[in-house]
């Protein structure tokens, strides 16, 4: 019968301990980089106007159609969006050129007209309407890049 020492019963023990040691750290390290990362919004060049506070406002403000984001700071899926859709270089410029972009954020109590006006219950919610403030299409949820350039070329084919 082969006899344990206590050395390498100690050995044993060490290697344990630093395996976990190592693996928290890691965990740790990647738990912080993938919230660093969930909260994350790249500046982009969109002009989003966000004095707009009612719909009297929205049809005086252009006579281009307008893109109306409704959001809120605690809005993960917002974020995601303005990260994934909004930061890119394409989508930039179809929207600075195409339509007047208008950030809503629902916890403003300025903006309660527009929130109510357009039934908004969730976040995010992206609305597309005319001059005259009718709904052309909309998107509620987070939407990638493809459903987002579909929308803006369906607005083109309903002019």
């Amino acid at each position: 019968m082969k006899k344990v020492t206590h050395l390498s019963f100690k050995h044993t023990k060490t290697l344990s301990q630093l395996f976990w040691k190592w693996f928290w750290l890691t965990f740790l390290v990647v738990s912080l980089a993938y919230a660093w990362y969930s909260f994350y919004v790249p500046s982009n060049n969109i002009a989003w106007d966000n004095r707009i506070t009612s719909t009297e406002m929205l049809t005086k403000h252009t006579n281009k159609n307008a893109l109306l984001f409704f959001t809120a700071d605690w809005c993960v899926p917002c974020r995601i969006m303005k990260r994934n859709v909004f930061a890119d270089m394409a989508v930039m410029q179809r929207v600075n050129m195409e339509v007047t972009p208008v950030i809503i954020d629902i916890n403003n109590p300025k903006t309660k007209e527009l929130v109510t006006h357009y039934q908004i219950g969730a976040t995010p919610t992206t609305i597309l309407v005319d001059t005259e403030g009718t709904v052309l299409d909309y998107a509620v949820g987070k939407i990638e890049k493809e459903k987002f350039l579909e929308m803006l070329n369906n607005l083109n084919t309903i002019k």
